[in-house]
């Protein structure tokens, strides 16, 4: 059995291994990556050998760790990479190669909906009714999407949440609050099974995930990188965030959102947050706009978002998909019995 992984920004990992009664044997690491002493990869290839092939990544990276004197260099893997290569090689974690991909292309729907499609489509990648899905979101009313813990008093001016006419939805992950007027970010939701981010940290699995988005950023002339937690960002500063939720069915749902065109003022009214955040930036004059995706792309919001999708197909196997009237007629109950009710949206108040 052989597995692989490639650590984010560094090298790739091989495992190839057997199992014989219930543990490891013949383990044989290897890979592109550099290791000081050379005949410490003897230590790690005998320290993995015998163990359970239920041990996770976390007992196997430190079965290794235990093994490895103090003076030996571990450069471009890590003891974590080696756990997550022999897993793959087990079948208990998968690599992208693993799975074939559902892209849903940018259909105009009330905001709430998508948020409450998050929920819908995570439980479907779950229970294996669906493949992996990126989608697209387009909209065709303002919202402002909440993150899971975020207070809404904190957060939401109601005086001008209510003057531009822009209600207040809740999502099911973490983070910071998302300004959305049609036309004005581009949004994705990634849902992929939890055997893909098998052994990685919430902070490692963050930039595992935005890898492909990097490089749909370079084919559209923006020379983007990943900024720890959960920004994306330019040499000219920061383009968007993601949050993400792992759901303990067995799915996790990564989703991004990219300035294209903002109102900075008007969102300095809504958001309270924004101003704070906004104001060591120098924005307090009218007419301010926050435009990154535009501005550095010269490009249109649709061509933009297609050619993300175009770049994350050609990178993955997948296939052009659409949402089913039972997925549609799902969310929109689980907006009029969740996210539209006050129990929900004010439950941080």
């Amino acid at each position: 059995m052989r597995g692989e992984y490639k650590v984010p920004g560094g090298k790739l990992v091989a495992v190839d291994l057997e199992e014989v009664d219930g543990r490891l044997a013949q383990v044989s690491v290897s890979g592109d990556f550099f290791l000081e002493p050379d005949e410490a990869l003897g230590d790690i290839n005998a320290a993995l050998t015998g163990m359970p092939v239920e041990a996770g990544v976390e007992q196997l990276a430190g079965a290794v760790t235990d093994a490895l004197a103090d003076d030996v260099s571990l450069i471009g893997f890590t003891a974590e990479s080696i756990g997550i290569a022999i897993r793959r090689a087990l079948g208990k974690a998968t690599g992208w190669d693993d799975h074939e991909f559902d892209v849903i292309p940018a259909k105009v729907l009330a905001p709430a909906l998508h948020v409450a499609l998050d929920e819908v489509i995570a439980r479907e990648v779950a229970a294996g009714t669906r493949p992996p899905t990126l989608r697209f979101w387009d909209w065709d009313s303002p919202l402002v999407v909440i993150g899971s813990f975020q207070s809404v008093r904190n957060e939401v001016d109601p005086d001008g949440a209510r003057r531009h006419g822009i209600d207040v939805v809740r999502r099911v992950s973490g983070g910071g609050a998302m300004f959305m007027e049609p036309g004005n970010t581009i949004t994705y939701s990634l849902v992929v099974p939890t055997s893909l981010v098998e052994g990685l940290s919430f902070e490692r699995s963050y930039s595992f995930l935005d890898e492909w988005v990097i490089g749909a950023l370079a084919d559209v002339g923006v020379d983007a990188h990943f900024v720890p937690l959960n920004d994306i960002a330019s040499d000219k500063g920061k383009i968007g965030g993601a949050a993400q939720k792992r759901f303990v069915s067995g799915a996790v749902l990564h989703h991004v959102t990219m300035a294209y065109d903002i109102d900075a003022d008007k969102m300095l009214e809504v958001l309270r947050i924004g101003r704070e955040k906004m104001s060591d930036k120098g924005t307090k004059s009218a007419n301010k706009r926050v435009d990154p995706m535009r501005s550095q792309t010269g490009m249109t919001r649709d061509a933009i978002l297609e050619s993300f999708a175009a770049s994350f197909s050609r990178r993955y196997r997948s296939s052009e998909s659409d949402y089913t009237p039972g997925e549609l007629a799902t969310a929109q109950q689980l907006v009029d019995e969740k996210f539209a009710t006050p129990g929900w949206t004010h439950r941080v108040p």
